[in-house]
């Protein structure tokens, strides 16, 4: 079906039918000069709280002060955006609790209801297309079961149009359209190729070399968005995301140049000074000035974290604490709240627009993934083990320098 028809289809009542490198230095793109960058004088302090419902839902506590509800914690604290991710059809989710499983979290009736916590609080919304059922990172870009058996690239081009735009019209009729919408998550090879089967139209570019087909597969993505923005009539602001700010130049020049994508507004990075080793705190500013003057475009941070202790809360295995701390800044409160300001005071030397911190309300609870059952976050969190914010939250109420 093409594109054209289903929205034909959609539009006249049929409804919604979701299934329920290194870098290698600064090189000019040839493209043409885009619009100066955004003259909004306004700086984005993030919370990615995909989370929270499923955190909640299974005995997970907030407090602060009387308050228990997460958004209002962050909305108190100097939040003004709220960063979800969207999986395609994420069954593992409620298989995971077994008898007990009665819903899905992180589809789109979980968006739907985060989005309303999150507007009711007063915050933006960046909404972060993940397109498989699971997670999709440097290390994986899974394919959702109900798009596996494709093996044409205009097909899938043209399902991630639809899947994209039905989503985000189905946000606007409630009067939940995000603000900024993210194509693809941390998409450093591509999009859309782990596990993929023979003959499917992958977008895999680290082993196959197939910018084309993720150019096909992204432009789709932005399309559907800007559709949606045009009948909204509403502003939406598209991001693309690269983990680790060393590739944020030899990733953007690719996508631009090789795979043909230009219609997007905000460079997004993941930066996990942890991880993340090669570009130093001190000269985070530099890489992203740099890539500001010679893309055009706005540069956001929209993951980092950093732990507050090497101590656990439950039984499950935590991502940091075997790192040695970075030199400065001690896995403490004090150590965590002091490098999230460092870290802020970089992005906004650099002209960046923004710093959103990943799970920070990923607190140990009943809660279960893929890999365990409470939390592999509790340590880099912004809540102590009682569910109490830590100094750590409140970086965004410190004075920065302009």
């Amino acid at each position: 079906m093409t594109s054209k028809i289903y929205k034909s289809l959609l539009l006249a009542g049929i409804g919604l039918a979701l299934f329920s490198c290194d870098d290698k230095g600064l090189t000019p793109p040839d493209f043409p000069a885009e619009e100066e960058q955004s003259s909004d004088s306004s700086f984005y302090f993030g919370a990615d709280l995909s989370n929270v419902n499923n955190i909640i839902d299974h005995d997970g506590v907030y407090q602060d002060d009387g308050v228990s509800n997460p958004f209002q914690i962050f909305a108190n604290h100097g939040s003004n955006l709220v960063r979800l991710r969207i999986w395609h059809n994420p069954t593992w989710t409620e298989e995971a609790y077994g008898a007990e499983g009665n819903q899905m979290y992180n589809d789109l009736y979980d968006v739907e209801k985060s989005i309303s916590e999150a507007k009711a609080q007063g915050m933006k919304v960046l909404l972060d297309f993940h397109y498989g059922d699971s997670w999709a990172d440097p290390g994986k870009q899974p394919i959702p079961a109900a798009w596996e058996d494709i093996t044409d690239i205009d097909v899938l081009a043209d399902s991630v149009y639809n899947y994209t735009y039905q989503t985000l019209t189905y946000l606007s009729g409630k009067g939940l359209l995000p603000e900024m919408v993210q194509i693809g998550n941390e998409t450093n090879c591509g999009m859309l190729y782990t596990d993929a089967a023979p003959g499917f139209p992958s977008g895999n570019v680290c082993n196959d070399g197939s910018w084309v087909n993720l150019g096909k597969i992204m432009n789709a993505g932005i399309e559907a968005t800007r559709e949606v923005e045009s009948e909204a009539g509403s502003e939406i602001k598209i991001v693309v995301h690269v983990a680790d700010p060393k590739n944020i130049n030899s990733f953007t020049n690719s996508i631009i140049n090789t795979a043909g994508v230009t219609d997007f507004d905000i460079i997004g990075f993941s930066y996990y000074p942890l991880w993340h080793t090669t570009v130093a705190l001190d000269d985070l500013s530099n890489v992203i000035s740099n890539a500001r003057d010679v893309y055009n475009k706005d540069l956001m941070m929209v993951e980092t974290a950093y732990p507050w202790t090497t101590d656990y809360d439950d039984d499950y295995n935590n991502s940091f604490g075997s790192e040695t701390a970075v030199d400065g800044y001690p896995y403490s409160e004090t150590g965590q709240y002091d490098l999230l300001v460092k870290l802020t005071q970089e992005v906004k030397d650099g002209g960046g627009i923004g710093i959103i911190y990943w799970e920070p309300a990923w607190i140990s609870s009943n809660m279960k993934d893929l890999w365990g059952t409470g939390s592999s976050w509790e340590n880099a969190a912004l809540f102590d083990f009682d569910g109490n914010p830590l100094k750590g939250i409140t970086y965004m109420e410190a004075s920065y320098e302009e």
